[in-house]
């Protein structure tokens, strides 16, 4: 026959009585049992604890001011950079204005000088922004490539193979490696068989 033993149940504690979680720590003194040592101990804790909380709240600060001087130098970088930019561009600027105050006076044997003269100004514009980094996108005769060109139709013909570009019309443009505008193009496709 088995013994059964019988465990004695803890009884419950009154409302307002200690328990383990309300009971201070065995470990930790109580404020009348210090030693002036730990007394000593704890001073000099405290006041390690108020060093680091001020160390962090600098830092915190620091971190601050490093977010919004980083913010503002992003802005005047960007600022900066248009403002070379449009330098460049200005003088070309200056000959559209003097090509437009010719066409008021041109004859018709100084057409071509000023053709010319209108094709050397976008010409010196082309090279301005391929210095900053600029580059047409051309499409005629390529493969459609969705990722650079915006195909607008499609036109039946078998001088170009389908799926390539039969008319672009409106250049596409890269900063780099960035996309700027699509090139608009027209697709080629195969004629429609004849019933």
């Amino acid at each position: 026959m088995k013994k059964v033993e019988s465990r004695a149940q803890k009884p419950e504690p009154a409302i307002g009585t200690p328990t383990a979680a309300t009971e201070p720590a065995a470990d930790l003194p109580v404020a009348a049992e210090l030693t002036p040592e730990q007394l000593e101990e704890l001073k000099a804790r405290a006041a390690r604890a108020d060093e680091h909380w001020d160390r962090l709240l600098r830092i915190a600060a620091d971190l601050e001011n490093f977010k919004k001087r980083a913010a503002r130098e992003r802005v005047e970088a960007a600022q900066a950079a248009a403002a070379a930019l449009i330098q460049k561009i200005l003088p070309v600027l200056d000959h559209f204005e003097m090509a437009q105050a010719a066409t008021q006076t041109v004859q018709d044997d100084k057409l071509a000088s000023l053709q010319a003269g209108i094709a050397m100004i976008q010409q010196q514009l082309k090279n301005t922004l391929a210095e900053s980094g600029l580059e047409e996108i051309d499409a005629r005769g390529k493969p459609f490539d969705p990722m650079c060109h915006e195909a607008v139709s499609q036109q039946e013909t078998t001088d170009v193979p389908e799926g390539h570009v039969v008319q672009q019309l409106r250049k596409g443009y890269r900063l780099r490696d960035r996309l700027l505008r699509p090139a608009t193009v027209i697709v080629a496709r195969k004629p429609a068989a004849n019933p």
